[in-house]
């Protein structure tokens, strides 16, 4: 018999009723969607950029297998993925917002063709079983209320043989660096969304959110309580985000 669920969960630092995360969440983004593009260069000085290259590589879905990406945002992973082959892609978020402005980007893009939007909570997909080989998501799962839900239904709408790919900040694993990634987190990202976003608080809670997200060992564990094999992850940058990889057999 599982254990009844805590009735608070974190947002950012503070701890908030949990059923009142996934609606906290959903303001947060839907204040910064419109330049949620210029931020991600702004907050990773464009390292995020190399980030997403080296993850879609990893993924390397085939023109004959669908990828399912969880947390799309704005469809940078999406776009890329059907850019390097991909069948089919579906693109899914919880937020109207995000998937307003991935729209208008694919238009932009030309890239109607093999993309599905979705707008489903990761947590509950209205998916079948076993219905697609490639699951990604990006940049989402620390914004997830119940994350070991979320890695339960990627393993069920994976189809055998199919694997799960999640690129998320991590544990820094360079001591020198700790210092510098605090002091740009805690004082530089705030200032920059005030300035360029007049949203400093929902900065905050992004950075805040990256240090309470599992490190490195800790999410692979995750990945293999909810059913994956072969866990695996790779940081990238000093461990400022990791890979993390696992199959369904």
């Amino acid at each position: 018999m599982s254990e009844p669920k805590p009735d608070t969960i974190d947002f950012g630092y503070r701890e908030v009723p949990r059923d009142a995360k996934a609606g906290l969440v959903r303001q947060v983004f839907d204040s910064v969607a419109p330049r949620y593009d210029l931020m991600n260069d702004l907050m990773s000085l464009g390292l995020h950029r190399a980030w997403k290259r080296a993850f879609v590589a990893a993924i390397g879905a085939s023109p004959r297998e669908t990828l399912l990406d969880l947390a799309g945002g704005t469809g940078d992973i999406a776009f890329r993925a059907l850019e390097h082959g991909a069948g089919r892609v579906i693109l899914s978020d919880v937020n109207p917002s995000m998937l307003q402005v991935a729209q208008g980007r694919a238009l932009e893009r030309g890239l109607a063709t093999g993309l599905m939007f979705l707008c489903a909570d990761a947590e509950h997909l209205p998916l079948p079983d076993r219905s697609v080989e490639k699951i990604s998501i990006a940049f989402g799962l620390r914004n997830c209320t119940d994350k070991p839900a979320v890695l339960r239904e990627a393993r069920r709408v994976l189809r055998p043989g199919g694997r799960f790919h999640c690129l998320e900040f991590s544990r820094v694993e360079v001591a020198a660096l700790a210092p510098l990634y605090d002091a740009w987190s805690f004082r530089v990202l705030p200032a920059l969304g005030g300035r360029v976003a007049q949203d400093a608080e929902s900065y905050r809670y992004l950075a805040e959110s990256i240090r309470m997200f599992p490190d490195q060992e800790a999410l692979a564990a995750m990945l293999r309580e909810a059913g994956l094999e072969r866990v695996a992850h790779r940081s990238l940058a000093g461990g400022i985000v990791a890979i993390h990889t696992g199959w369904r057999f």
